[in-house]
């Protein structure tokens, strides 16, 4: 077994093993070489659980079935740059690489959020259909591409939950006034519910939280929100996470830099970016429920569902913002007509498929 082929079966995962098949293939030259030495800066606290080691464990894999062709250095947030500039300093070229969230990109592509998810969306599996098979990568990299960026699905932490707040939410009217911190387009939704939407990076939230800043405030689930503490200022934990149904993390290269790889080197990027969005989902699924288990037992955390009628009016009111952003941008109307066209389409399937047999076994 050649190098490649045993550090792809090392790594396991269908994705990579199909994909070095691909970068193998006599027909993609291979440069013995040539060598690239990246930055990849992200958007997470240094070695923050799930998202910084994930953005680690992917430059080291690029190195590793590069024979190290590839090296890339990693920059957490604030150590180059603020976690929000991640995407600009990719486009412009001065970083190779970025590690981060589409949904922070609202006020710079509009699309953007929904290579991630759509509040009420659809869930993981559903949403990587549409972006392998239902036209969302090809709409993903074109939207992108305009900005001197190439996008990778690297991760997907699944469905999230609703957030932590400092109240009780018994109806929509609990909402108006509360400040809570709040990405992508769920942000556009809350707002029409009365509350007040605050962009803030994850290292800021326990301090929010904690002072006042914010009343509230959704991050991920049960895992990532364990470890910023989150359980210890604030007492209400809510689900759904109606927001961000599915949270995809994507992995950022400069065109230029793209370009400058070798087939084989490109072969790579993309090897590696979905063998490590196959480990991130599987890792937050089993890290979410532990978590959860330690929060409730040994915390006192009491997990809450919103109530129906306010499910209800999120809902009502997430159809017409998509409707209104869709009228307003050409693109963002564009990804969503593709979105939604895909989601009632495999919609019937799921519905006998996964919830089926989800409703079958009881929860």
């Amino acid at each position: 077994m050649n190098p490649m082929k045993r550090r792809a079966f090392l790594y396991g995962g269908i994705g990579a093993v199909a994909a070095c098949g691909t970068a193998d293939d006599d027909r993609l030259p291979r440069s013995t070489s040539e060598t690239h030495r990246w930055r990849m800066v992200t958007s997470w606290p240094p070695n923050f659980p799930g998202f910084g080691d994930s953005a680690n464990r992917l430059a080291g894999r690029i190195g590793e079935l590069s024979d190290g062709r590839v090296e890339i250095e990693v920059f957490a947030a604030d150590e180059l740059l603020p976690a929000f500039q991640v995407f600009d300093a990719v486009a412009r070229g001065t970083m190779q690489m970025g590690h981060s969230s589409p949904t922070y990109w609202r006020g710079t592509l509009p699309a953007a959020p929904l290579f991630s998810s759509v509040p009420f969306g659809m869930l993981p599996s559903e949403h990587k259909a549409w972006m392998d098979h239902g036209g969302g990568l090809t709409l993903w990299r074109e939207i992108y591409g305009a900005q001197g960026v190439v996008p990778f699905v690297a991760g997907n932490t699944g469905a999230q939950m609703g957030g932590w707040f400092k109240r009780e939410i018994r109806s929509i009217a609990d909402l108006a006034g509360l400040k809570m911190r709040i990405s992508g387009l769920g942000a556009e939704v809350i707002q029409r519910a009365g509350a007040v939407p605050v962009s803030l990076p994850g290292a800021d939230l326990y301090t929010s939280l904690a002072t006042g800043v914010i009343d509230a405030t959704e991050w991920n689930g049960p895992f990532n929100d364990m470890a910023f503490g989150l359980h210890d200022v604030a007492s209400y934990y809510y689900y759904p996470g109606w927001h961000e149904p599915s949270g995809v993390l994507e992995a950022l290269v400069s065109a230029e830099a793209f370009e400058s790889l070798s087939p084989h080197l490109k072969a790579v990027i993309d090897a590696a970016c979905r063998t490590e969005a196959d480990f991130v989902i599987a890792e937050f699924a089993a890290r979410n429920q532990r978590a959860l288990g330690t929060l409730t037992t040994e915390h006192g955390v009491e997990v809450h569902r919103f109530p129906d009628d306010v499910l209800g009016t999120l809902r009502r009111l997430s159809l017409e913002v998509m409707d209104d952003l869709s009228a307003a941008d050409r693109d963002l109307g564009r990804v969503y007509a593709s979105y939604r066209a895909y989601a009632d389409s495999i919609g019937a399937w799921h519905a006998i498929a996964e919830g089926a047999h989800t409703s079958a076994r009881g929860g």
